[in-house]
């Protein structure tokens, strides 16, 4: 019989061959099902007894450094995997339920280290978001669903900055995906009293000229953000909206002025993930963005759609033209997230 080891690397080790983003183990009565997040998709793995996973948890909490004991409150815990040469972080994270816990893993790919002109299928908008960051202070906003490669635009986005000049970059984390240098990096810590609120005023006394949230999650956090960038710094920030206009209405859901939208966005950029046609085993995908600037961001903060402007490319029209150039399949061009 296998040791319980040996079965955690196995579901690991399937899960980064198949470019699985997440490991869902969801207990039931007598069984517990596994999931992996594949691009975007959540599709079923495997089957195991209830008492196998339970063994299964316990393992995985204690590598990750999880209290083993605890199974009332939720916990979070962290792993580092080698595989072959690559080394992948994991996120472990576990939800308390009526007998048992449920587990989520986040499996991050030494390739969300990719530079920012590998990220996207259309070099033009790297160039609209090079040009944003030229700005001195102002929010720039990256939106999309979990999973669709927010944070990895926002650290590719740093360290192209911190490579051509001298910034005082503080990032505001929960967690800290991955280490960057010569960035100043904050762990968010709830239970130390480290909230993005309390973490944003200790980071303005530090002379900042470039501040990043990792996200927008309440009304709170997103009022001070917003002041921070009114007071004069460079904000970037993710927030969970399924496309660039519907972020204005997230924002205003926050209780953000529409004076303050005006005054301090900058841009948004709506990201989405598409695989690839590619002649190779893994399936490689890149990201399309929906961008909202200028004139069109001014007339959606005030409740204009940008829907029918010629200078606006939606999801729907980026996946046309990706489709025209070979990019992706038919089924894709008619998805929608």
């Amino acid at each position: 019989m296998k040791s319980i080891a040996t079965l955690a690397r196995e579901y690991l080790i399937a899960a980064i061959q198949q470019t699985a983003s997440d490991i869902h183990f969801t207990p039931f009565t007598d069984h517990t099902n596994i999931h992996f997040r594949i691009h975007g998709k959540r599709i079923f793995h495997a089957s195991l007894p209830l008492p196998l996973y339970q063994k299964l948890l316990a393992y995985f909490k204690f590598i990750s450094g999880m209290d083993i004991g605890e199974m009332k409150r939720p916990q979070n815990g962290t792993i580092k995997h080698r595989l072959q040469d690559q080394t992948f972080d994991l996120r472990l994270s576990t939800l308390p339920l009526t007998e048992s816990e449920s587990l989520a893993i986040r499996v991050l790919s030494p390739m969300d280290q990719t530079p920012l002109d590998q990220l996207f299928l259309f070099p033009s908008q790297i160039k609209r978001i090079e040009g944003w960051v030229q700005h001195t202070s102002g929010m720039i906003l990256f939106t999309g669903p979990t999973g669709s490669g927010k944070t990895t635009t926002l650290y590719a986005l740093l360290q192209a900055l911190m490579q051509r000049k001298s910034f005082q970059a503080i990032t505001l984390e929960d967690p800290i995906e991955k280490n960057l240098n010569h960035i100043i990096q904050v762990q968010v810590n709830e239970r130390a009293g480290v909230t993005y609120d309390a973490g944003l005023k200790a980071a303005l006394r530090h002379d900042p000229d470039l501040l990043m949230v990792g996200e927008i999650r309440d009304q709170a956090t997103a009022q001070f953000a917003f002041r921070a960038a009114l007071s004069g710094h460079l904000v970037i920030s993710t927030i969970h909206a399924k496309d660039a206009f519907g972020t204005i209405r997230r924002l205003k859901e926050m209780e953000i002025p529409q004076a303050d939208l005006e005054q301090t966005l900058i841009a948004i950029a709506s990201q989405q993930l598409i695989p690839l046609n590619t002649s190779g085993l893994l399936p490689k995908r890149a990201a399309i963005l929906e961008l909202l600037d200028g004139s069109l961001l001014q007339q959606a903060a005030k409740d204009h759609p940008p829907y029918n402007h010629t200078r606006f490319h939606s999801f729907s029209d980026l996946r046309r033209k990706a489709y025209a150039l070979g990019f992706i399949s038919t089924d894709e061009v008619l998805h929608t997230s």
